[in-house]
Order: C-alpha cells, then sequence, then structure tokens
C-alpha cells in the first residue's frame, strides 16, 4: 500500500516540491534523447578544451571554468607527484624475464619432442630445469613496477 503511494504521486508534492526526476525523464523521452545529453551546462567545448589546455586567460573564463582549471591543474600536480615517487626497474628487468619464461617453455618443448634433449641423460630432470626456469621468470614479475 506504501508502494502504491509512493508511485501514485504527482510532479508536486504536498508541500509544493517540484520531482525533478519525474521531469527530466518526460523531457528526455519526449525528445527521443538520453537527459544526460543536457547536462552540459551551457559551455562550450571549444572553451572547455582551452581551460582543460590552459589555452584561455582567466579573465576570460566564467566562474565554472576557473574551478575546471583549478582542479585540472590540481590533479596534474597530484599525478606528477606520484610519478615522482615511484621507483621503476631497470630496462632490462621485463626482457630478462620474458626471456627466461619462453627459454623454460623451450626446454620443456624441445625435451617433450626429443625426450634426450637438451641435456641428454637426465631424463625428467630436464623438465624440473625447465620448470625451475619459468619459476624464475614468474617470480621477477612479482618485482616488476
Amino acid at each position: 500500500m506504501a508502494d502504491e503511494e509512493l508511485h501514485n504521486t504527482s510532479a508536486t508534492g504536498s508541500q509544493g516540491q517540484q520531482d525533478w526526476q519525474t521531469d527530466t525523464k518526460d523531457e528526455g523521452s519526449a525528445e527521443g534523447t538520453d537527459a544526460t545529453d543536457k547536462d552540459d551546462l551551457a559551455l562550450p567545448m571549444d572553451k572547455i578544451e582551452a581551460v582543460l589546455n590552459a589555452k584561455g586567460s582567466t579573465a576570460s573564463m566564467t566562474p565554472q571554468m576557473r574551478r575546471v582549471a583549478q582542479r585540472q591543474q590540481e590533479n596534474t600536480r597530484r599525478v606528477e607527484e606520484s610519478i615522482k615517487g615511484t621507483k621503476a626497474n631497470p630496462s632490462w628487468f621485463v626482457p630478462l624475464f620474458c626471456t627466461l619464461m619462453l627459454l623454460g617453455l623451450v626446454w620443456a618443448v624441445v625435451y617433450y619432442l626429443t625426450s634426450d634433449y637438451p641435456i641428454p641423460n637426465i631424463g625428467a630432470w630436464n623438465l624440473a630445469i625447465a620448470f625451475a626456469i619459468i619459476m624464475a621468470g614468474f617470480l621477477m614479475t612479482m618485482w616488476w613496477r
């Protein structure tokens, strides 16, 4: 019963409050467009791009555009600080662990195809060697930054 009362309300409530959600849905469905298309705050796209690219002067900006520019500058500063704080691996790190994993795979495939090589007369220990080489490569991936 309470659900029926909620669904049977008009666009304005008993205290004169307007139901903005109902109005937005009606407008969007009347034109066949999504209601979020109208949420551009009347800012032209070229001005927004100028703000984000810092091409415009602050004197010609609206207060909304100034806030957008300020947020963009703060976000850029935060990203630059976080990049400075990260430690990078040496340039040889990624090629090494990729090479180890591929070498171990090739070692195992060669053993399965020949059943004697890459090291003759040790038998299935070739698989253990291949597995160890692959695991060394996978363990290196845990320290990759």
